[in-house]
Formats: C-alpha cells, structure tokens, sequence
C-alpha cells in the first residue's frame, strides 16, 4: 500500500512538473508569437506613457532632421572630376561665360563655388582664389545646418531616461517608507517604469547615434572633395591666364 502510495504521489508530481513546464513554454510561446509592434506597444504603456512619450518625441524629431540632411547631402555629392573636366574644356573653347554657364547647370556645392571663383576671375587669381575660400565657408555652414539638433536629441534622451529612472526609484522608496516594509510586489510597477524609461532613452541615443555619425562622415567627404577641387579650379585659373 505504501509502495502503491509513493508511486502515485511520484507520477502526480512528475505530472505537475510536466504540466508547469508546458505551461511556462506555452507562455513563451504566446510571447514570442506576439508582432513586434505589440510587444513595443506593451513596453511602451508599461514605461509610462508620458516620460516615454517625450523620449519618443525626441526620436522622432531626431531621425526628421537625420533623413533632412541625408537627403540633402546626398543631392549635394557630386562628380567633381567630371565638372572639373567640363569646366576646363569651356574655359578652353568658350572662355569664363562658358564656364561659368556650365557651374550655372550643374548642382552641388562644389559646382556654386566654381561659379564664385569663376565670376571674380577677371579680377585676378588672388581674388578668384580669396571667393573660392569665402564661399567655400558659407557651403561649409550649409552642409553643418541641422546637425547641432541632432547632437542635442542624443544627449537629451538617454538624460530622459535617467530622469524616469530616478523618478522611477524615488516613489518605488516613498512607497517602502510608507508601507513599512520592503515588498517585492508594491515597488515592482515603479522599478519597471525606472528600467524601461532607461533602456528605450538608450536605445533612442544609439539609432540617432549612427545616423549621426553617418552625416559626419558624408559631410566631411564632401568638404575634402570641395577642397580638392577649389585647388585645382585655381590651378585650372593660372594656366588660362
């Protein structure tokens, strides 16, 4: 009877076991089934809407002005060889209206500093060399626009999110002090709030981190290739005169 006894108890607790551990994956079946959207959502209510919402706002004004200066970058590159090439060939066979014309036809930066060093070439070759390195100044300062708010978004949401966490901890305290005790359950919610606020301002700094350093990196492509090309324009001025 005995024997009996224990052999049961010991297939209703393998059975328990079995029905706990279907039941643990079933959940993290159901959880990972779920869309990423959904689970996003979740995290989002549950890292309280109105910090997340603000660090959210900084994602989105930040990835606004990346896609701004990316596209205008990308309409800025542009052949340099090849306008160098056609700019000589019109100086040679039309003169400075012809190439001044073929700098007025063509878009970019490089193609606007032509003009300038073009439109002061009568002048000399020292004052088409000083509009060269004027201009070239003001493209700079066009390719440079919007950047700064980028940066500043990258500091400000990983700040955010700190500042949820903080927040996060200081009523997770109040509520101990108040309680009397330390309850796992009555500071879960509030530690919650203090860790999600923190991981979504993170994750926000390093997307507009990369797109960032991305901008830098085009910018400063095309700041060396405007600088080769405001050189040869000049040599390109001595050997015509």
């Amino acid at each position: 009877m005995k024997k009996l006894f224990s052999t049961l108890t010991l297939a209703g607790f393998m059975l328990f076991n079995t029905v706990s551990v279907f039941g643990q994956n079933a959940e993290a079946t159901a959880e990972a089934s779920k869309p990423f959207h959904q689970v996003l959502k979740e995290y989002f209510i549950a890292g309280s809407p109105g910090f997340m919402g603000i660090v959210l706002l900084c994602l989105i004004l930040g990835l606004a002005f990346c896609i701004e200066r990316i596209i205008y970058l990308n309409l800025a590159t542009t052949n340099n060889a090849k306008l160098l090439a056609n700019v000589e060939d019109a100086l040679s066979s039309g003169g400075v209206e012809a190439a001044k014309e073929v700098c007025r036809n063509t878009k970019g930066p490089v193609a606007s500093i032509f003009y300038q060093g073009l439109d002061r070439a009568d002048e000399g070759v020292e004052n088409a060399e000083k509009a060269v390195i004027a201009y070239g100044g003001v493209q700079m300062g066009q390719l440079e626009k919007n950047v700064s708010w980028i940066s500043l978004f990258i500091a400000i949401a990983p700040m955010l999110g700190f500042m949820g966490t903080v927040i996060g901890m200081i009523l997770a305290f109040k509520k101990i002090s108040a309680a009397g005790g330390l309850d796992a359950s009555l500071i879960a919610g509030d530690i919650q709030v203090a860790l999600l606020t923190t991981v979504f301002g993170l994750i926000v700094a390093i997307i507009l981190q990369i797109f960032y350093n991305y901008i830098i990196a085009k910018i400063d492509s095309i700041v060396n290739g405007m600088e080769d090309a405001s050189i040869s324009l000049v040599d390109l001025l001595v050997r015509h005169k």
